[in-house]
């Protein structure tokens, strides 16, 4: 019997590994920092044999009430990951299962892995709608790639500046997989040329997509903070290139284009909905913005049942919004609609699947729906 985590987003210590049913883990924690809760890790093993794997301390995890009602994912092929029988006291968490094959992937969430993300890249800049850029470098000198979408090459500069300007980001916090998911899904439609919503959206907007903002995080295996042990999304008030260069670098290039819609894309470890965080605390937050926020969620819950706004975090007073957080940040500087979309890491209570929970596909579809909530907001 094996247990490694020794590849792309691989986190896990083993403790004990004396029989199938007696497997003690711990997860390593973000290099200098104190967040953890993000695994990964591969069992090798005999088929057909109950395994109990039980994760310890988890107590004093990033979020430890992500842990109630929480069923770990698990996969043989590293394509189709289903969610597999946990069962958490308060501290450890146990995953209960008998693995069908030799060698078997668990993970906290479907991992997004580094070779994926640049496959991503390579396929969206082959659409002459699609440019691909380097921003700069990471700590770890990784890519920091953005991908600018717009309708077409041969418009002049006037009219390109009279397009709205939409820029979407996701995995500040590399552990969030799913944000990536849904970047995916929502690249595959708008660069598809029959689709009616992605030609309206080309018409009137200028898309700056970064799929993921942390990739170095992604590959060490982090849940919530970059090379350096930062935080990107506490980092947007004063980022500077030796601490969190992915921030400093993106809002740079921000202030270049302008901002007229924003989407931050994440997920929450504790709550099991899809949800927007939006920018009421912001000192420029004015009531067209909360128009366009109200309709924004107005028509994302007629589109799909998949989102509600019953749910979600606690709304910031008037004035008192946290600007080091991206969305507040960015809504606050160029006046404009901004916000935090969230996702389960678990599933949605409200349109559960027990085989899969919240599941990558699902994140895919959500990103393409999302278009068609920007596509009723953005008159030309």
């Amino acid at each position: 019997m094996k247990i490694t985590s020794n590849f792309d987003s691989g986190n896990i210590n083993v403790l004990a590994a004396d029989a199938p049913t007696d497997i003690k883990l711990s997860i390593r924690k973000d290099h200098q920092s104190d967040f953890y809760q993000w695994f990964h890790f591969k069992l090798e093993s005999v088929a057909m044999v109950e395994h109990k794997m039980s994760i310890v301390d988890l107590r004093a995890s990033a979020y430890p009430d992500g842990w109630k009602d929480y069923h770990a994912v698990a996969s043989y092929d590293r394509k189709v990951w289903f969610r597999v029988d946990c069962e958490f006291d308060g501290d450890t968490l146990t995953i209960n299962h008998t693995p069908e094959y030799s060698n078997t992937y668990y993970a906290y969430f479907a991992p997004y892995g580094y070779e994926r993300h640049l496959d991503l890249l390579a396929w969206a800049q082959t659409f002459n709608e699609c440019l691909q850029t380097n921003l700069g470098e990471t700590l770890d000198g990784r890519d920091l790639s953005l991908l600018k979408i717009s309708e077409a090459s041969d418009d002049s500069e006037a009219q390109q500046r009279e397009k709205k300007v939409v820029w979407i980001t996701a995995r500040q916090h590399p552990g969030e997989t799913m944000a990536e998911w849904l970047i995916e899904g929502l690249l595959e439609r708008l660069l598809d040329d029959e689709d009616g919503v992605a030609r309206s959206l080309l018409a009137k907007c200028v898309f700056y997509i970064v799929p993921n903002m942390n990739p170095d995080g992604s590959y060490r295996g982090h849940l919530r903070t970059n090379a350096a042990g930062i935080n990107l999304n506490r980092e947007w008030a004063t980022p500077s290139m030796e601490k969190s260069p992915e921030v400093y670098l993106v809002l740079n290039k921000m202030r270049e284009t302008g901002v007229d819609l924003y989407l931050d894309i994440h997920g929450d470890e504790a709550l099991p909905y899809n949800f927007i965080a939006g920018g009421e605390g912001n000192p420029n937050y004015s009531s067209e913005i909360a128009d366009l926020e109200d309709a924004f969620k107005r028509v994302l819950m007629q589109i799909t049942p998949e989102f509600q706004d019953t749910y979600g975090y606690p709304k910031d007073a008037p004035g008192q919004a946290n600007l080091t957080i991206a969305s507040n940040a960015v809504g606050n500087e160029f006046k404009c609609f901004a916000c935090t979309l969230e996702m389960p890491f678990k599933d949605n209570a409200n349109l559960p699947d027990h085989t899969f929970g919240w599941s990558p596909s699902r994140c895919k579809q959500l990103g393409e729906d999302l278009l068609i909530a920007m596509n009723t907001i953005t008159p030309v």
